[in-house]
């Protein structure tokens, strides 16, 4: 709550003045699973504020979507996230390259300030609950996008049917992603969310 009273002074100070938004229908929430990720050849080393002991899901970004075709990305100069908001953000993003990344790529898109930007990632984040299930997971396990899918709804039972997907590498989980309307209400993902076509995945442990 600290951060989200913090993030909403920035954006009544308008930290920068927001772009343009490109036509876009919805946001896609994606959440990366960190053992995955970290689990890379040079990755761990790298990125030590993700890899830490016990990481489970992080924020990988809050993307503009359509509909249908090709989403908007990079729509403009993208000015650099001032230090002070990199830091706010560190805890949902665990990576200050990755923060300038998102906003370059994806929140120029939005017609969002950074301010504005990053304190809606902040409540997308806090909106989903994490099932049990993966949170207190002990070692590695296989299961199928839709046992992961059916986890995520019974967790957050506001959710529409068809607003998580899973996102894997081969057979092995990469990402949960989630879709929300413009006003950061759960909806149905569409076909450019992506789904896991590998009937099993692998979700590697944290510990």
């Amino acid at each position: 709550m600290k951060q989200l009273l913090l993030l909403a002074g920035l954006c009544v100070t308008s930290l920068l003045v927001a772009q343009t938004a490109a036509p876009f229908d919805y946001y896609l929430l994606s959440l990366s699973w960190a053992p995955e990720f970290c689990a890379q050849p040079g990755e761990a080393a790298a990125n030590p504020l993700e890899c830490g002991q016990g990481k489970g899901f992080v924020v990988h970004g809050l993307w503009p979507e359509a509909n249908q075709g090709k989403s908007p990305e990079s729509c403009g100069a993208a000015k650099t996230v001032p230090k002070s908001l990199v830091n706010d953000m560190l805890k949902y993003i665990p990576s200050a390259s990755l923060i300038q990344h998102e906003w370059a790529t994806h929140g120029t898109c939005t017609g969002l300030s950074q301010g504005d930007y990053f304190t809606k990632v902040m409540v997308a984040r806090a909106a989903v609950q994490i099932p049990v299930q993966i949170s207190s997971l002990g070692q590695s396990t296989t299961e199928s996008p839709a046992e992961i899918e059916a986890q995520f709804a019974a967790a957050n039972p506001s959710f529409p049917q068809g607003a998580v997907r899973t996102a894997c590498s081969g057979a092995d989980l990469t990402e949960v992603r989630v879709c929300f309307d413009k006003n950061l209400k759960a909806l149905a993902c569409t076909a450019s969310a992506g789904e896991c076509a590998s009937a099993g995945v692998t979700i590697r442990s944290p510990r």
